[in-house]
Formats: structure tokens, C-alpha cells, sequence
């Protein structure tokens, strides 16, 4: 892209208060002292809109020699060092330990054979088991899956277990949640200055909380799950650096993907990836979860916003757990820095087959599609569904391809039928989606976006070509191995059904 978009600066070296900017704590004046103050010895709990600010420390974990970034000192306070350094390998004290029906039987298989069949849990109270991929299907080995975490969960008296049994009717299921990393936010299990881990690669989504999240595999799971701790290596951090105001017609799925297609798939391995600037902080907390969910994507460890009073009024009534929020101090080492001058960016996707196969979605505007999916835990959420609606309602037209909406939980589901789109006149979105000839609503899930089983609600059984607001388009990745998948966000999606075509949403936007 041109070089008054991105810029990349390397910083092998502490930041100078000038070079750093204070992005991540202005919303006007990059040079605001007012905004850059944050207080982070004291413990925050949901009742706070924001803490009362005072000058910040330079670190919560003890006295200093080195500045640290928001992920070393996360990592630093839950290993109990004063300092750490990236390359650095500790033991890790994690807050919150999540696994659901894919990866749970195998991460309580791997628990039982090395802890003992009547080995408890290191806490009931910090496992949260979710299950969500493969949930409203007739596969009989999909729902065995479900019914071990069950029985695992009575046994252990687990306390978050968000269980289904009725598959015919979600809504008779109370405690059913839907996609794990979006009812983890909704349910109060994200919280700043935390760890959370999670047997998903998606688990990073989390960071968006100003927290360390990262997915990890069963074996690691199952030692989690009776020690309550786990070896971590200290990641670098980049910082991308997003200034500039948000067009109307983009969304943070633009941001990330235009991040990935900057430094490819595995340009951030390993690595932190923090996400500062004006931009940023003007985004609500489902878009900046959109940002850090496809850090992955990249190679990234995780992905990590400073938290601010947008964060914490989302947090108001979902958490009783106090928390201390942590930010990268001034002079803390970047391993990059990143620049984006969003204002001059455009509608993006990614063409099959890799996340960081970027094009601008007009240069795709004679790429003929079958099909549109709406949903997972990159664009299923409230916020997701409400942008779609919005070209839907700005166009007055219908869809002209099949249009699959999956909520990503049973919250989204009931916010589609009782929430009111701005300037629609008080209709909702699933009026709008019905009036513009989309599917109705499906029984909230992962869907599709993991392939699944064949009876799974709008898979690829057949090579078409989709246009999807998810977050990978690997060959297969939805169902049919021949299958064509652009990643796309709400807006771009829901204006390619329009058409039947790839197309920017500027052609209903503006």
C-alpha cells in the first residue's frame, strides 16, 4: 500500500516519549497529558465506569530496570517477577482456563491419565467449558463430545459450564451460550491484566479486554487443568499504531485485514501484537474483539488494547472479580512499530486461499459468488449484524444469493429480534434481513465457519464461491475442499448479496 497509509519503524531501541506518541492513551491530542494518565495500583471492580485516574506508575509488578509492554507485564505479575524480558520461559498462573466440545474430551482424557480418574480440577471456579462448534447436528460422535464435557462437569462441579441438551429448540436450553470467545466476553470472563487460555487458537480474541489470551493445545489444557499453571515463553511486541478517523464504510475486519496482508501469515510468529491509536480507541469492544481475534492469522502469540473507560463500562454488571488494568510503559521496547493512516484505506477482503491474500473489494467486483455467511466469532456479533443490516436498509433491495445468518450467541439472537437499527424507523435487524430475503436467524453456534459435520446449517457441501464474514479460507475450512471463500466484513458481505458479486460497500454506503 502507499506509504502514506502504513509505515514500519524498526525499534530495537527504547522509545523516546516523542517517537512513542502516547497513542494509546489520546482520543484527540496524541500529545494529551490528561488522557495519558491511568492509574494502575489500584484494583478496579464492575461497578466502576472508570477508576479515578492518577499519574501512572511505570510498572504493578514491583521496582523496574527495563520498561515493559502490557503483555511482559501481564506475564510478569501472573509468574510473580519483577521483570521479564522477551525469549524469557516462566510459570504462568492463569486466571481463566476455557476448552469446549472440539478440544475438551481430549484436554480431560490427557487430565485424568496423568492426574488419576479422580483427580479435581486446580479450581471450579476458573474453568469455563463452552460447547459451540459442533452443537445442532445429528453426527452421533459431535454429540458424545457434549455429552462427556457433561458428565466431566457434574463430577467436578464446574461452575461455568454452559450446557445444552435440547438440540431441537436452543431457547429451551437456559444456560446455552453460543460461540465460546463471544459469550467468554458476554459472560464476564474477560477481564484486564488477566490470563486466559483457551484450547481454540481464536482465544486471543480476548485480548481486546487489555488481557493476555492465547489458545493453547490439550496436552497443555490438561496440565491446566490440575495445576492452574502453565510454561510460557515471553513474546516480543509489536505495536501497530492506527490513527485517523474511521471512514463509514470500513470495519476493524478492513483493519485486520489489511494488517495481515501488510506482514503476511506469519509475519508476527510468535509475537505480541498490541493495537494503539485514535482508531482504536474509538472503536466500541466488539470491533476492537474483531481486531485481536485474527492476530492468529498472523502467527501472533496474542493480540492486546490498552483498556479505557470504554472497556470498562462494557465490564459494568458482568463481573464481580476486581481487576487491575496494565499498559506498556513509555520507554518499554517494541520489536516494530506499524503505522496506519486509516482515513485512507479502502474495503478489503482476502481471497482464497490464505488470510493475508489481500485485494480491495472493487478489484474484485467481477468475481460472481454463490453464496454469503454471516457469523462466528470474527462477524456474529450484535455489532456484525447490526452493519450488515444497515447496507440491507440503505439499499431497499434484495439479496440476490443465499444469505446465511448465524448469530454467534443466544444473546446476538435475541439482540436481532429487540434492538432497533439507527435510522430504520424502529425496525429490527431480522425485519430488515427478512425484508431483504435473507435465511432466517439460525440456532446460534460456530456453524459453519469449522466445516462440520455434513447436516451442519450452511456448509459448503458443493465447490461454490462465498463471500464470509469469518475468519479463515484455507481450502475446506467451511466444508467443501474446492470450496472459494472471501473473507469480508458485515458491510462487504452483506453488499455482495446485494449483488451477487464481490463488492465494495460503498456502492450502498455513500
Amino acid at each position: 500500500m502507499a506509504s502514506s497509509v502504513f509505515s514500519l519503524t524498526s525499534t530495537s531501541f527504547p522509545h523516546s516519549k516523542k517517537d512513542l506518541g502516547l497513542y494509546a492513551f489520546a482520543s484527540t491530542s496524541p500529545l494529551s497529558a490528561r488522557k495519558c494518565e491511568r492509574a494502575v495500583s489500584r484494583r478496579i471492580s464492575c461497578s466502576v465506569v472508570a477508576p479515578q485516574q492518577s499519574e501512572r506508575k511505570s510498572s504493578a509488578t514491583g521496582s523496574v530496570k527495563t520498561a515493559m509492554t502490557m503483555t511482559e507485564k501481564i506475564l510478569a505479575r501472573a509468574s510473580e517477577k519483577p521483570q521479564l524480558s522477551p525469549g524469557d520461559n516462566v510459570w504462568v498462573n492463569v486466571d481463566i482456563l476455557m476448552t469446549h466440545d472440539v478440544c475438551g474430551p481430549g484436554s480431560i482424557g490427557i487430565f485424568q491419565k496423568e492426574f488419576g480418574e479422580n483427580a479435581k480440577v486446580w479450581d471450579r471456579e476458573k474453568l469455563v467449558i463452552i460447547p459451540d462448534h459442533y452443537i445442532f447436528t445429528s453426527d452421533e460422535r459431535a454429540n458424545r463430545n457434549v455429552d462427556i464435557l457433561r458428565e466431566f462437569c457434574q463430577e467436578q462441579n464446574i461452575k461455568y459450564f454452559y450446557d445444552i441438551k435440547d438440540l431441537s429448540n436452543f431457547k429451551a436450553n437456559p444456560d446455552y451460550k453460543g460461540v465460546c470467545h463471544v459469550a467468554l466476553a458476554q459472560e464476564g470472563h474477560c477481564r484486564p491484566g488477566e490470563v486466559l487460555l483457551g484450547t481454540d487458537s481464536h482465544t486471543c480474541t480476548a485480548g481486546a479486554f487489555g488481557q493476555f489470551a492465547t489458545g493453547i493445545g490439550n496436552t497443555d489444557a490438561g496440565f491446566v487443568l490440575g495445576t492452574g499453571k502453565l510454561l510460557l515463553k515471553v513474546p516480543p511486541t509489536l505495536r501497530f499504531v492506527l490513527d485517523g478517523e474511521m471512514p463509514p464504510y470500513l470495519l476493524a475486519k478492513d483493519l485486520i485485514l489489511q494488517i495481515i496482508g501488510e506482514i503476511t501469515m506469519a509475519g508476527a510468529t510468535y509475537k505480541a501484537m498490541e493495537f494503539v491509536g485514535t482508531t482504536v480507541e474509538s472503536l466500541n469492544m466488539e470491533e476492537r474483539m474483531t481486531l485481536c481475534n485474527m492476530v492468529v492469522e498472523a502467527g501472533g502469540k496474542n493480540g492486546v488494547v490498552p483498556a479505557d473507560s470504554t472497556t470498562y463500562k462494557y465490564l459494568e454488571g458482568k463481573t464481580s472479580v476486581a481487576y487491575e488494568p496494565l499498559y506498556s510503559d513509555n520507554q518499554a521496547r517494541f520489536l516494530a512499530d506499524y503505522r496506519f493512516d486509516v482515513s485512507k484505506l479502502e474495503p478489503l477482503v482476502a481471497k482464497p486461499h490464505s488470510p493475508d491474500n489481500r485485494a480491495l473489494a472493487r478489484e474484485c467486483k467481477d468475481v460472481k459468488i454463490d453464496r454469503v455467511y454471516i457469523g462466528s466469532c470474527t462477524g456474529g456479533k450484535t455489532e456484525d449484524f447490526m452493519a450488515a443490516a444497515k447496507v440491507f436498509l440503505a439499499s431497499g433491495k434484495k439479496v440476490k444469493v443465499p444469505t446465511f445468518l448465524v448469530p454467534a450467541t443466544q444473546k446476538v439472537w435475541m439482540d436481532l429480534y429487540s434492538i432497533p437499527v439507527p435510522g430504520s424507523g424502529g425496525k429490527t435487524c431480522s425485519q430488515i434481513f427478512e425484508e431483504a430475503g435473507c435465511d432466517t436467524p439460525a440456532s446460534p453456534s460456530c456453524g459453519a465457519c469449522l466445516g462440520g459435520p455434513k447436516d451442519t446449517y450452511a456448509r459448503l457441501n458443493e465447490p461454490q464461491v462465498c463471500v464470509s464474514t469469518t475468519n479463515r479460507n484455507f481450502p475446506g475450512r467451511m466444508g467443501h475442499k474446492e470450496g472459494q471463500i472471501y473473507l469480508a466484513s458485515p458491510y462487504t458481505a452483506a453488499a455482495s448479496a446485494l449483488t451477487g458479486f464481490v463488492t465494495d460497500p460503498r456502492e450502498f454506503l455513500q
